[in-house]
């Protein structure tokens, strides 16, 4: 089953070719460990919250943008394969890396729901939710039956990931970034769309589904953060072309 290596990174704003080119050098080597496919996306419309946002995931500081990115891989048996196989790669020694590295935060999850329409990405909605362990059966139906609304209302793609291998980290990570509670899993999720118009028309259409209406959500919705993000980057390769 496809697996997912998520990511979450603060970049300098002025930093943003610099770091374009350290992606397209990186994936390079992640097509030739196993790698179906790498999104690196630039935020867009990512706006402050109450308790959690994406700025504070990953202590966002005054000139950065913070960027949400993943690689997808056939199952987690290749993507383990690759995290050992990198760290032998020389030419990972040869990578600069155009950002603060231990502010990124980064975690492999397990895909549960990938809804697919049509049409090409052009922008992405991502989200990051805590939800109950033992409330992963009805988190799963939830999801799935809103990634076929999404489509519906024009998604090219709803993809859905329960926390499977999720480090916690010195300065940041996917825990604090939920402000995680004890019994509970973050979930890594993401929707693609055509254009941010789409995006927006999309949103407007699903608000007034009545099918969404009384609705109970599995989750804390008020520690869950979310984001649009426009994508500088995206490469399938191997098997996923």
């Amino acid at each position: 089953m496809t697996y997912i290596d998520g990511f979450v990174t603060p970049v300098p704003r002025d930093g943003r070719a610099a770091y374009e080119a350290h992606v397209a050098a990186a994936a390079a080597i992640f097509a030739d460990l196993g790698a179906t496919r790498l999104v690196e996306c630039w935020a867009d419309d990512v706006s402050p919250g109450k308790i959690t946002d994406f700025p504070r995931t990953v202590a966002l500081a005054e000139g950065e943008d913070v960027l949400f990115s993943w690689i997808e891989y056939p199952d987690r048996a290749t993507r383990d394969a690759a995290g050992a196989a990198m760290m032998a790669d020389p030419r990972m020694a040869e990578l600069d890396m155009p950002f603060d590295g231990k502010r990124m935060i980064y975690g492999g999850f397990a895909v549960i729901v990938d809804e697919r329409g049509s049409g090409t990405t052009g922008y992405v909605d991502g989200c990051l939710t805590p939800v109950a362990t033992d409330a992963r059966a009805a988190y799963t139906d939830f999801a799935a039956q809103s990634a076929r609304l999404f489509v519906e209302h024009g998604a090219v793609r709803v993809v859905e990931c329960w926390g499977d291998d999720v480090p916690t980290g010195t300065h940041t990570d996917f825990p604090r970034a939920v402000a995680l509670e004890p019994g509970e899993v973050v979930a890594y999720s993401w929707i693609e769309w055509p254009s941010r118009a789409a995006r927006d028309a999309g949103w407007g259409a699903i608000m007034a589904d009545p099918r969404m209406a009384g609705r109970e959500m599995p989750f804390d919705g008020q520690r869950m953060l979310y984001g649009g993000f426009t994508p500088i980057f995206d490469q399938s390769m191997g098997a996923g072309k």
